[in-house]
């Protein structure tokens, strides 16, 4: 994370903390005015105040997030292939006895119908 992502994080923080205290205050104070009607709302302020902290926070968070990864699934796969397959997350489920190595089996079948394109043409 970049200094100012840090910056901007952290001040979200302290708006959220104060925006926290201040509804807890609020609570607080109301419930020992014993108000005539049950049921309290915050002020405006204070609700505008954490709507806004947790919008500072997420950009934040967003401005030192890392470079995205590709969407598309082939770019992304082609990227672990040129790497040599190091940081493939699937590779525990790759390497499983039991599952098929489908890269074989679709070059065996490749295989087989090139055979049979043989044996027609003859």
């Amino acid at each position: 994370m970049s200094f100012l992502s840090r910056l901007v994080s952290f001040f979200g923080l302290v708006l959220l903390a104060h925006a926290g205290y201040s509804a807890h205050e609020h609570t607080v104070l109301s419930s020992n005015a014993r108000a005539s009607t049950s049921a309290s709302t915050l002020p405006q302020d204070i609700i505008v105040e954490t709507i806004l902290a947790v919008i500072v926070v997420s950009a934040g968070l967003v401005l030192g997030a890392e470079k995205l990864k590709p969407i598309s699934w082939r770019d992304w796969a082609g990227e672990i292939e040129r790497e040599g397959g190091t940081r493939n997350p699937y590779m525990g489920l790759e390497e499983r006895y039991g599952f098929w190595d489908i890269r074989a089996k679709r070059k065996e079948f490749a295989d087989w119908m090139r055979g049979q394109d043989v044996l027609t043409k003859q």
